[in-house]
């Protein structure tokens, strides 16, 4: 099995995706998403090539090297099914507890079963719960025995191990304590959870604890620090299921531009029609800016993970809402052939990422719950007066700097200084807007600017509002739009030597239209009302769709014209 994976060698394991015949590919996603079976033969084919290995360290037997290449690897594998991602990858959360507070036998028995290609389930909630984890009723008793039903537990069916966290005390974050069990327990009962819409297939189960016997070796870490490290682990979580997004994003862009190039109305081609050359303008801006906020979250969590409590979610609000957005905006140009199962572009494909779009932006919090996360934090964070090293924002968004080592023991919860990218804009906005040659992407980052000078004084506002409790959770997503806003000026300026999105170094086109996209949605306004800053984004998405390349910042490579799958030493 090969660590080096890269996505490019997962693109040549498993060949043309649009290949009527190709085991690996889109037809037979669909097939599966119609039977709702899961995705075995392509976990298998992954496997088999090491992509496994990506989100393990490497003193584990694993191949992660940092985040920003892992992303861009299982979004080359989530552009097919996401589906590849629970199947292969949702042992990352037991994984990271493991690393924060597991001992060392415990470590190797996790890594043995990960690294041979098992899964350790993770099962933190419960039905009656939900997102208000304080409330979880699973105990361990006084006789060592745990009672009571997790739910929604990611491959709980066939997990060979679990990571529960259960009641050992009475009130309070404390009140929680994680162990290691044994997924053949004896009193511990598998049942498949319910169904979902989309994502058809994945193993969900409800396991229900009936006096299991816990040993005392089982305790993971202290007594009473089981939910403040799950909570810790999810930020990493949260990062990796932004590839999930992109990878559903990808595809359902790609497909509606295929359609509308070669689809003729009145003798004109649906690309070159005004509203639908708009609708698409919007989702190639939606893409563009999702693809810049994960990859900087990537890079971001090695080099101050320390501030994650408000980075991760900020991230996976703005890569959900704008991945469901371009989905949306795909529908209206696709129009009566979003909704057919036959005779539609991809035969049923872009139903199945409607579907799969929608789970995987709730996956590991809903919208409401991931705001509420950061949301108490946004006035303290906007009232400090903090500017970062040079050197913190060069290591963060120089694509060419190297990255330090990933420190999960680092992240925290609550940040205990500045997010940098928006204090960092402040240093470099006047020298971005006199090297950019565009004046209407120089005024947009003027006007990002003023946006981020008055997010304290909204913030200290949104605060003293006692009577509006949506206050804060709307300055917390304001924050997350103008914070995915300056990570885009970031990118640019830290590489306007380098081409991105393959156009020419320097060119700005894309950043115009992905700070139009977001400053409207920061203000709560529709992007189309600024249709022709957000035109570049399309030019630049269908000249990555002709090419063949995937849509993200240093694009790469795609199989096409029948790529017939590789063998898996071929693909490292």
């Amino acid at each position: 099995m090969s660590r080096t994976l890269t996505p490019e060698g997962v693109e040549r394991l498993l060949g043309d995706p649009e290949s009527a015949d190709n085991p690996y590919g889109f037809a037979a996603a669909v097939a599966r998403d119609e039977a709702d079976a899961h995705p075995d033969e392509l976990c298998r084919r992954l496997v088999s090539a090491g992509f496994h290995l990506n989100y393990l360290p490497r003193e584990w037997g694993g191949g992660f090297d940092s985040f920003d290449r892992a992303l861009t690897l299982v979004r080359a594998a989530a552009r097919r099914d996401v589906n590849v991602m629970p199947g292969t990858m949702f042992g990352i959360i037991a994984a990271t507890c493991l690393q924060l507070h597991g001992s060392e036998r415990q470590r190797e028995r996790v890594a043995r079963i990960l690294t041979g290609g098992g899964s350790v389930g993770f099962a933190l909630t419960e039905a009656g719960h939900g997102s208000d984890l304080l409330a979880g009723e699973v105990r361990l008793d006084g006789d060592g025995r745990l009672h009571g039903e997790k739910w929604m537990v990611g491959n709980g069916m066939r997990c060979e191990a679990v990571y529960v966290v259960a009641r050992t005390g009475e009130r309070g974050p404390g009140a929680f304590s994680a162990f290691l069990l044994d997924a053949d327990a004896d009193g511990l009962v598998r049942e498949p959870a319910p169904r979902t819409g989309g994502m058809r297939g994945v193993d969900t189960a409800r396991l229900r604890f009936t006096g299991v016997r816990v040993p005392e070796d089982a305790l993971v870490g202290k007594a009473g620090e089981g939910l403040e490290v799950a909570i810790l682990a999810q930020q990493a979580v949260r990062l990796m299921s932004l590839a999930g997004s992109l990878g559903c994003a990808d595809t359902a862009l790609r497909l509606t531009l295929g359609f509308a190039a070669g689809r003729r109305v009145a003798g004109t081609p649906l690309l070159e029609a005004p509203h639908s050359r708009r609708e698409l303008a919007v989702a190639s801006a939606a893409l563009l800016a999702a693809a810049v906020v994960a990859l900087a979250a990537a890079r971001g969590i090695h080099v101050v993970p320390e501030v994650f409590s408000v980075w991760a979610p900020a991230a996976k609000h703005v890569v959900a809402e704008a991945g469901d957005e371009l989905v949306r905006r795909c529908a209206g140009v696709l129009a009566t052939r979003s909704v057919l199962r036959e005779q539609a572009p991809g035969g049923g494909l872009f139903q199945k990422l409607q579907r799969d779009t929608a789970v995987v932006r709730v996956i590991d919090a809903s919208p409401l719950a991931n705001l509420r996360s950061y949301a108490a934090q946004i006035p303290a964070l906007a009232g400090r007066d903090e500017r970062p090293e040079p050197a913190v924002l060069h290591r963060i968004f120089d694509l060419g700097a190297d990255l330090p080592p990933y420190r999960p023991e680092r992240l925290d919860l609550v940040a205990r200084r500045a997010d940098p990218v928006l204090p960092g804009l402040v240093a470099v906005a006047g020298a971005v807007r006199a090297e950019l040659t565009d004046p209407r992407a120089a005024a947009l980052v003027g006007r990002l600017t003023d946006a981020v000078a008055a997010l304290g004084a909204e913030a200290a506002a949104a605060r003293r509002r006692g009577a509006d409790p949506n206050a804060l959770t709307d300055a917390a997503e304001r924050h997350a739009w103008l914070h995915a806003a300056a990570a885009c000026v970031h990118l640019w300026w830290a590489n306007r030597q380098r081409s991105l999105y393959g156009g020419e170094p320097g060119a700005s086109g894309w950043l115009r239209a992905v700070l139009s996209f977001l400053l409207d949605r920061a203000a709560g306004t529709d992007p189309r009302r600024h249709g022709p800053d957000l035109l570049p984004a399309l030019d630049t998405a269908d000249a990555l769709r002709k090419g063949h390349r995937l849509m993200t910042a240093l694009p790469v490579p795609l199989a096409h014209e029948s790529a017939r799958p590789c063998d898996p030493m071929e693909a490292s």
